[in-house]
């Protein structure tokens, strides 16, 4: 029998063929235009904002509202940083903890109350430092806030800060990489709020960093729990016969927590000692965070009859970093101005919060390991000072990696306090575009004036 292929079996090869050829040509054109080199991309901006994390979300804000054209470059994709990249819901540092009056006001206290937490004229919260509802819902109010500020700021997600060049004592430059490639960009003032100095850091500033810093703490949450009494002691019990197992290196507490619904549970009892500023070493720490996490709902699920049907619901996309550079400013904070309650008069921000110190160890029951015990100061002043770079006179450094010793930093590093400094940032930046002075040359107590008016700034009296 003739085998030869019919009319309409040959035609779908030719097409086929003729497809490929058709493919081909335009494949290997594009590759010679795509080898030929294009000129990085430059843009221009009176205020650059490197990272949108608490301190950087609300710098970009706070530039913009003042009328500085503001841009603001995140590496993730969307902002918000420990809040919402590692899920942490505490507004911590926001309230005194004996008298629970606010002491930071401004876009810290904005954005609390439009998460429906508390009013917007809040004078006391209880508790000290109260959890947002929904950490997703979070994201897409600062979305919204973001957005508001209309064409005076820019935001770039997905975008890492890969350089910072300068010259003349003045940053001159930042470089990105992104979607668009790497992309230069040429700032009159920069803000670094990237949480590590990177760009103070590049850019030649004097920064430091401990040779041991605290470890990092992946947080995760499991679903389909029975809420039982005492279920912290069971779960602490079964991380302790897990890490004499082997099954687990280090943990603390744990902090086991119905935040969210009656049958799920919030979990921050994962401790990796880490550098975070090397990048294969922060890699390993984001893989053994969750080995860690996973870990440790496997020790409770053959341990607790309470996780007897419960499952592990989500680790959040990044493990968080409590210290890492710090910046070496016009003026270093020490633990002991924050004991004593120095006052300054060029004070932009109000802290509160204890020394919370994490050791690189397992401690059971507690995150922290004080002997007495911890350390709480009363509402104190940070300087405008502590955000001011040495020898780079456009550069503001905001965030958990301003200018403080270790041990102040144990208190400043926290969420809300991040953000006054941020908002301060913000308003300094603008404020020196306007007066077409440096923002190393800027009088502080005229910050905090300027803050003042925008119902923020310190807030230490009582």
């Amino acid at each position: 029998m003739n085998s030869k292929p019919s009319i309409e079996r040959r035609t779908r090869r030719d097409f086929v063929k003729a497809s490929a050829v058709a493919v081909v040509a335009p494949m290997a054109s594009a590759g010679a235009a795509t080898s030929m080199k294009a000129p990085m991309r430059e843009i221009e901006t009176d205020v650059l904002v490197c990272g949108g994390g608490c301190a950087g979300t609300a710098a970009a804000l706070s530039a913009a509202r003042n009328g500085a054209k503001t841009l603001l470059v995140e590496k993730a994709p969307f902002a918000g940083g420990i809040i919402t990249s590692v899920g942490l819901p505490y507004f911590d540092g926001i309230a005194d903890i004996k008298t629970h009056r606010v002491v930071v006001r401004g876009i810290a206290l904005e954005l609390l109350a439009k998460t429906g937490v508390c009013q917007a004229d809040a004078q006391e919260i209880k508790p000290h430092n109260p959890t947002i509802p929904n950490t997703f819902e979070f994201k897409v109010l600062l979305d919204r806030e973001l957005q508001a500020c209309g064409d005076k700021l820019t935001v770039l997600f997905n975008s890492f800060v890969c350089d910072a060049e300068s010259a003349n004592g003045r940053v001159t430059s930042v470089v990105i990489a992104n979607k668009d490639g790497l992309v230069r960009i040429k700032p009159k003032v920069v803000i670094d709020c990237t949480g590590d100095a990177d760009v103070a850091a590049r850019a030649g500033a004097p920064t430091e960093q401990s040779a041991e810093v605290q470890p990092l703490t992946l947080h995760f949450r499991i679903g389909k729990v029975q809420r039982v009494p005492d279920i912290s002691k069971l779960c602490r019990a079964s991380l302790v016969k897990a890490q004499e197992l082997g099954e687990l290196p280090h943990f603390y507490g744990p902090g086991v927590m119905f935040l969210y619904s009656n049958d799920e549970v919030y979990i921050h009892g994962v401790r990796v000692p880490a550098n975070p500023t090397d990048a294969a070493d922060l890699s390993r720490a984001e893989m053994q965070g969750r080995a860690d996490a996973l870990a440790m709902h496997r020790a409770w699920k053959r341990d607790i009859p309470a996780f007897a049907d419960s499952y592990f619901l989500e680790a959040y996309p990044w493990i968080g970093v409590r210290e890492s550079r710090r910046l070496i400013g016009q003026h270093v904070l020490n633990e002991k101005e924050i004991m004593q309650g120095r006052r300054f008069d060029d004070a932009i921000a109000t802290g509160c919060w204890y020394l919370d110190l994490h050791p690189n160890k397992t401690v059971v029951g507690s995150a922290n390991d004080f002997n007495p015990e911890k350390v709480q100061p009363g509402p104190y002043d940070i300087p405008y000072r502590s955000l001011v770079a040495q020898k780079i006179e456009n550069l503001l450094v905001a965030g958990r990696c301003h200018s403080a010793t270790r041990g102040a930093h144990a208190s400043t590093r926290v969420t809300v306090t991040a953000m006054a400094l941020g908002e301060a940032a913000g308003c300094a930046a603008a404020m020196s575009l306007n007066q077409k002075t440096a923002v190393a040359s800027l009088n502080g107590q005229r910050v905090r004036e300027a803050l003042f008016q925008q119902n923020s700034g310190p807030f230490t009296e009582s």
